[in-house]
């Protein structure tokens, strides 16, 4: 296939290169200046669409997603699948489908989970929305660059999907940190706080795969200093993203609003900014109650 792909940054730049490296034809570009393995360079975001089969967008935001996509999609080829894998609002997913529809294209919204490891690794989970012929022309992509794709339903969909998968783990996270921070004051020892909860009713993702104390369970960022595998600011941003698509249906979500509130003193008015979202732990090692 000939693929366009816009936005070539921490993750859709492995994505792209592992594009490549299958034998199809990428063409990128980003505002930044790259260089990706076997991907072309285009100059523009128009002129990478032009003309390609499938056209891939990873973006930081709905409002720059919206304004790629007033640029490109008069720029493609009528049948050409667009596969957002932006994590967004599910107002803006669904816009910029509506828009692509009305263009002819094939819209899907697929944002990722498996973040700048799984994306090197070609072992993304994607959760799209768009309809089963626009799922079907992204598929054989999706074998590509992730180990799971699942079809959550119309447009929206995935990113419906994503946001209610990270708001369950931003709350988890925070959930473990107490914890272990509880169990700290308590005098247990970490180790066997692990060897306990991983086996037991309070197992989780956050404590059995990416547990947030240092040499407890497997290698996590918490190994390494805390340098970010998924950074905190950007679980802040799914966690927002969360609260306003509960407000947009009127949902009452308490632990997810309680856990963006948590994020967001630890991002904008603590030291989390650049830090892994686990790092929640030592903020409450050095807190108390008051």
């Amino acid at each position: 296939m000939k693929i366009g792909f816009i936005g070539l940054g921490n993750m859709g730049g492995p994505m792209a290169a592992n594009l490549a490296k299958a034998g199809h034809d990428v063409t990128g570009f980003d505002m930044a200046e790259v260089s990706i393995e076997g991907v072309s360079l285009a100059g523009s975001a128009a002129e990478a669409a032009t003309g390609a089969d499938v056209v891939i967008t990873m973006l930081p935001n709905g409002t720059i997603l919206r304004a790629v996509a007033g640029e490109i999609i008069p720029a493609m080829s009528k049948g050409a699948g667009f596969v957002d894998c932006s994590t967004v609002d599910v107002e803006s997913a669904r816009a910029v489908a509506a828009d692509a529809t009305a263009a002819g294209l094939l819209p899907v919204d697929a944002p990722v989970s498996g973040g700048v490891g799984g994306a090197a690794g070609g072992t993304l989970t994607f959760m799209a929305g768009g309809s089963e012929a626009a799922f079907a022309k992204a598929n054989p992509l999706f074998d590509i660059m992730g180990q799971k794709a699942v079809h959550c339903g119309d447009s929206g969909a995935g990113q419906a999907a994503k946001i209610c998968n990270n708001m369950i783990l931003g709350i988890t996270m925070a959930g473990t940190c107490e914890a272990f921070a509880l169990a700290d004051k308590l005098g247990l020892d970490r180790q066997k706080m692990f060897d306990v909860v991983s086996t037991s009713s309070g197992y989780s993702w956050t404590m059995n795969a990416y547990c947030p104390a240092p040499g407890v369970g497997p290698q996590s960022p918490a190994d390494n200093g805390y340098k970010p595998g998924f950074a905190a600011e950007l679980m802040l941003k799914d966690l927002r993203l969360s609260q306003q698509a509960a407000e947009a249906v009127d949902a009452d979500t308490p632990m997810g609003q309680r856990a963006t509130e948590l994020y967001s003193d630890f991002v904008d008015d603590e030291d989390g900014l650049g830090k892994d979202f686990s790092a929640m732990l030592p903020r409450f090692e050095k807190r108390s109650r008051g």
